[in-house]
């Protein structure tokens, strides 16, 4: 098995077969390619290996953004990555999207392939078919807009059809800094995600609320399910209300 450099901000409408914990590849490697190895869905490199920001990574794994069109998807993907607000006028995604970056977790420098997918109906089977390699899920929904958040229920349903058995999933309510334009009440979220079981906060894309928690979450999370060593001390939920709870946490 092959792993080419990835390249940043790519976009596809199929399924990908080079780079992140999920690629397969068949083929030649190409040049600047390493030979990697896989147990359980993870891709462990032989040697170090280079993201595509040239950071080395010890274990990579693939996180899927889901949820409606215009939630936030790309802005909360864009201010984990580049610490930035995508401000101006709104663009669907077509597709598939990705950026990778590179966490220190507990010593070992985990690599996130992070997939921003489409919203909109049309581009639904294209999502399905990526569900499967998925290590890990963030559900999005937008606290001004109760039709995305009346549909979270949908792509659970979607989720537990298409994904993993063991897939590690969370629920944002994004855009938690329109106070003035929120139809969602917090305790709604919480009410949803106690429901089907799932860690649950609020985020924002344009002031950086709890965007790096979500992610460093999921990150410990995946991090001690793959270790040899792995044992049930780390609790996902117990992490995110705690973590959540903490004041001024995480909020870039």
């Amino acid at each position: 098995m092959s792993r080419k450099k990835g390249v940043k901000g790519r976009t596809t409408t199929g399924p990908s077969t080079t780079g992140g914990s999920a690629g397969k590849s068949s083929g030649k490697a190409g040049k600047g390619s390493m030979t990697i190895g896989q147990s359980n869905g993870v891709v462990h490199p032989s040697r170090p290996a280079f993201s595509c920001s040239s950071e080395f990574y010890d274990i990579a794994f693939k996180v899927m953004l889901v949820g409606d069109s215009g939630v936030g998807k790309t802005c909360l993907l864009v201010r984990f990555k580049d610490g930035a607000f995508l401000a101006g006028s709104f663009i669907s995604t077509v597709g598939i999207d990705f950026r990778n970056k590179v966490l220190d977790i507990d010593g070992v420098k985990v690599k996130l392939q992070i997939w921003d997918t489409a919203g909109q109906e049309r581009f639904r089977s294209v999502t399905h078919a990526y569900y499967r390699d998925a290590h890990a899920l963030l559900l999005l929904y937008d606290v001004t807009n109760k039709t995305s958040f009346d549909n979270t229920r949908a792509w659970l349903a979607e989720i537990h059809e298409y994904a993993q058995e063991d897939v590690v999933l969370m629920l944002l309510g994004n855009k938690a800094d329109s106070t003035h334009e929120r139809v969602v009440k917090k305790e709604d979220g919480e009410r949803l995600a106690k429901e089907f079981g799932v860690p649950f906060m609020e985020t924002s894309a344009r002031s950086g609320l709890n965007v790096e928690l979500a992610f460093t979450a999921l990150a410990k999370a995946l991090r001690h399910r793959s270790s040899s060593e792995a044992d049930d001390k780390f609790k996902l939920h117990d992490y995110v209300s705690k973590e959540v709870k903490s004041p001024g946490c995480c909020r870039s």
